[in-house]
């Protein structure tokens, strides 16, 4: 799909996002297709000079208005200061994009301590709580909105060594469906996606060794990983009115990983 088909079928013209985790992989990927539509961006990150180069480059390439807020989403002040920058530059709010992640541990998940439980929900589970509930008022005041939560596949099936990342996913998966309930009268749409494997940074240690992404590879029937285009695509129609009748859905987006979990492929 070209550029000027994609922001004819899917207009975000007038719409102000906020992607967190916006300065690279998936969220980068995704500000600019949001961008690409019409929408003016707001990218958060906790390093202040990527995230500038990443709006700097959404301008350059889209024409679109895009800005960076340097913050921590583990950190509500620093949410709350997103979202009023958010109202102050462009007047409120209509899209959360919910994807800064950590994962500070690997390993068997008895071997994990009390410090990663506390950086893996503080980031991965409680920001996405509190970015919704500082974006809430703004999209209820401007008619509705449309919160994505980045999941993962790690939140549906186990993976190895990723024990607290995988307990943070599952619990992204049942935020968002609490959350598209009891945002459902405020014609607020929550949805959730459930990328496979990624080719990121974030993903480096994965791909990065050949055993590892060997057997990954052996698992995914596609045999392959993913590019950020491919989730930011889902993330666009999400973000569209072309989901509206679409909420508290759970979309798994893997290269068929899940269905042939137990398969040899």
């Amino acid at each position: 799909m070209s550029e000027t088909t994609r922001a004819t079928k899917f207009d975000l013209s007038g719409k102000v996002a906020i992607v967190t985790g916006g300065s690279r992989g998936i969220g980068l990927a995704a500000a600019t297709s949001l961008a690409a539509a019409g929408a003016k961006l707001v990218l958060a990150s906790r390093k202040p000079e990527p995230l500038e180069l990443a709006a700097a480059q959404i301008r350059e390439q889209t024409g679109a208005e895009a800005i960076g807020v340097a913050a921590h989403t583990g950190d509500e002040e620093a949410v709350n200061r997103v979202v009023e920058r958010a109202v102050a530059e462009f007047g409120g709010v209509d899209i959360l994009v919910n994807n800064a992640a950590t994962n500070p541990h690997f390993g068997p998940i008895l071997s994990s301590d009390d410090s990663h439980w506390d950086k893996t929900w503080d980031v991965n589970v409680k920001g996405y709580f509190r970015m919704a509930r500082a974006c809430v008022p703004q999209m209820s005041e401007r008619g509705g909105g449309r919160i994505i939560n980045i999941a993962s596949v790690a939140g549906r099936r186990v993976q190895p060594g990723m024990g607290i990342y995988c307990v943070s996913k599952a619990a992204v998966v049942m935020l968002t469906q609490v959350l598209a309930v009891e945002l459902a009268d405020q014609k607020i749409n929550v949805n959730a996606l459930t990328p496979g494997f990624v080719k990121t940074k974030f993903s480096s240690a994965i791909w990065g060794n050949e055993a590892i992404s060997d057997a990954v590879m052996k698992a995914i029937p596609q045999h392959r990983m993913a590019a950020p285009e491919e989730i930011a695509n889902m993330i666009l129609f999400l973000a569209s009115s072309e989901s509206s009748f679409v909420t508290g859905s759970i979309i798994d987006i893997d290269g068929g990983q899940l269905a042939a979990s137990g398969v040899v492929v």
